[in-house]
């Protein structure tokens, strides 16, 4: 095979834009922060849709911050984990 001083690419890559989660927009891999592949950021996005999720210790520690969970922050439009 001749090299004509060419470069040729040959586009293998499997992976596309169309194909990013819709969370992180990650292709090859999720980001660590991403939904799909944290537990504690499933929890946190649970906890937001049902309060009654929430250990009694995390519980607590948002009482002593001063937080007031009353499971009304979603109104319907959130996003379910």
């Amino acid at each position: 095979m001749a090299n004509d001083g060419q470069t040729r690419w040959y586009h293998s890559n499997r992976y596309h834009a169309a194909a990013a989660c819709e969370c992180c927009q990650g292709i090859v891999r999720h980001e660590p922060w991403c939904i799909t592949a944290n537990g504690k950021v499933q929890y946190a996005y649970r906890i937001v849709i049902d309060p009654s999720l929430l250990t009694e210790e995390d519980a607590l520690i948002l009482h002593s911050l001063g937080v007031t969970w009353d499971g009304k922050s979603c109104s319907g439009n959130c996003r379910r984990a």
